[in-house]
């Protein structure tokens, strides 16, 4: 439908203003709304929906490979906070504290979870005593809270939604096995039920997070060109243990340090499906987490059988898809408009005619392909077509992101492809991280991951001309 011919207020054009076009549809598909809290969202029916099968589709992964939900508390005291210097330093900017009950001043600060780590330490000090007490498995969803001064909904707010894995191991290979195995199942599920291709690696020592031995990410590419991480796991080795006196009696009656991992997806994935799948008319959505998977759009609804057709043709489809009927008094042309605006996969039109000719009409959201279907092959129809939606939007994002993927070998060469059309940048690295900051300081490009499947694309460092160690994806981040 053409943008003059909208029947529902006009979203800002994503070549005319990206940002204001992500803001433009976060409102408008009623994902969220503004709170009286700077930086705080109210996530709306239809957002947290996308958000509830997103969460469920993932917590039944996390249970099949044998981890188990816990809840840790909101609240940590600043003593315990501080175990791990690194860690805290790390928090520090970011960390709000609650100082009083009530009117009385508290004798210790308490900080409002930004993450959840220590917690886990101290809970796991008290409960692992042997080697039969291992492995811990857990995994919590809950908010955390981080003091950021830019804010965006989804992307960056102060509060925002989570779930935070927490294990311990007896041996290091353990622990790092659990930490790839993490970051795969992340990726697969991302690429599986989200739509959205991944590049798998490890963060560099400036990036990796704070207190972690090694952090490991998946990094997603937006349609503006932007890099999205999408979710981390961390190898702690036993450094939080040795701060925090984890500890265990091994099969040879001698006493060991766990070794530990710390991996997370949040919120912010809601973000990556609208800047990767969204279009100038809003969201598109993956059927797999779409709330609504077919709309039925009546016409002429109050013409004799109409309603009673589509409420027959709803309750066929509604064996092995998600399906509403939108028989509001809103005309069909405003009706197209909204749902197309929210993303959902199918469209069925239904009037007398199509009831005359056994038929309805069935048009895809990611193509705008239409479809004259029978009525007696339409549940084999729908269930292709959600099927091959679910692919073609993976590919389309697939062929987006190596589009936009490129390589440089010089400064000059980085620079101009950051500021005229960004993307990811494969570069080679020397390793040192003055190098690091050189590059995001000239080009406004940071290191988003060293990917597992390295490639040589010279032999010397883009930034210092010293013989090169890795190569590295770089771009510009949210």
């Amino acid at each position: 439908m053409a943008k003059k011919d909208k029947f529902v207020e006009a979203i800002t054009s994503m070549d005319e203003d990206f940002a204001k076009w992500y803001t433009d549809v976060v409102k408008k598909a009623e994902l969220v709304d503004y709170s009286s809290v700077r930086g705080c969202m109210v996530i709306k029916p239809y957002g947290y929906a996308i958000w509830e099968l997103l969460q469920r589709q993932l917590d039944d992964r996390f249970k099949a490979t044998g981890h188990e939900n816990v809840y840790m508390p909101m609240f940590i005291p600043e003593s315990l906070l501080e175990k791990e210097k690194d860690h805290v330093e790390g928090f520090a900017p970011e960390v709000a504290w609650v100082t009083h009950g009530g009117t009385e001043k508290l004798t210790e600060r308490l900080c409002v979870r930004p993450t959840s780590e220590t917690l886990f330490c101290e809970h796991y000090s008290n409960e692992i005593q042997s080697y039969r007490d291992l492995p811990k498995l857990y995994n919590q969803w809950c908010s955390v809270v981080r003091w950021e001064k830019t804010t965006r909904p989804f992307l960056r707010s102060l509060e925002f939604l989570w779930q935070e894995g927490h294990t311990a191991h007896a041996t290091a290979d353990e622990a790092m096995e659990e930490t790839i195995n993490i970051l795969n199942l992340y990726a697969k599920f991302c690429e599986d039920v989200l739509a959205i291709p991944m590049i798998k690696g490890q963060k560099t020592d400036k990036e990796k997070f704070a207190g972690a031995k090694a952090t490991y990410t998946i990094e997603s590419l937006m349609h503006d060109g932007k890099a999205l991480q999408s979710g981390t796991s961390h190898n702690f080795g036993d450094g939080f243990a040795k701060a925090f006196d984890i500890t265990y009696t091994d099969r040879d009656n001698k006493l060991s340090h766990v070794h530990q991992t710390s991996w997370g997806v949040s919120t912010r994935l809601l973000g990556g499906i609208i800047m990767v799948h969204g279009d100038d008319n809003g969201l598109v959505l993956p059927p797999m987490i779409a709330p609504t998977q077919v709309i039925i759009i009546p016409i002429m609804q109050k013409k004799e059988g109409v309603l009673d057709k589509a409420n027959e043709v709803k309750e066929a489809l509604s064996k092995f898809a998600r399906v509403k009927i939108d028989d509001s008094d809103k005309s069909p042309g405003w009706k197209f408009s909204e749902h197309e605006m929210k993303g959902i996969p199918l469209r069925v039109e239904l009037g007398p005619k199509d009831i005359e000719k056994n038929q309805a009409v069935i048009v895809r959201r990611d193509t705008r392909e239409k479809y004259f279907v029978s009525l007696d092959e339409l549940e084999t129809k729908v269930t292709e077509l959600l099927e091959d939606v679910q692919k073609s939007m993976l590919e389309k994002a697939r062929i987006h992101r190596d589009k936009h993927t490129y390589t440089a070998t010089t400064m000059d060469e980085l620079s101009d492809i950051m500021n005229n059309n960004p993307g990811f940048v494969k570069a080679m690295w020397c390793g040192d991280t003055a190098c690091e900051e050189k590059i995001k300081e000239e080009t406004g490009a940071t290191s988003r991951c060293i990917p597992f499947e390295q490639e040589e694309i010279s032999d010397v460092c883009i930034c210092c001309g010293k013989p090169a160690k890795k190569m590295v994806y770089w771009g510009k981040a949210y």
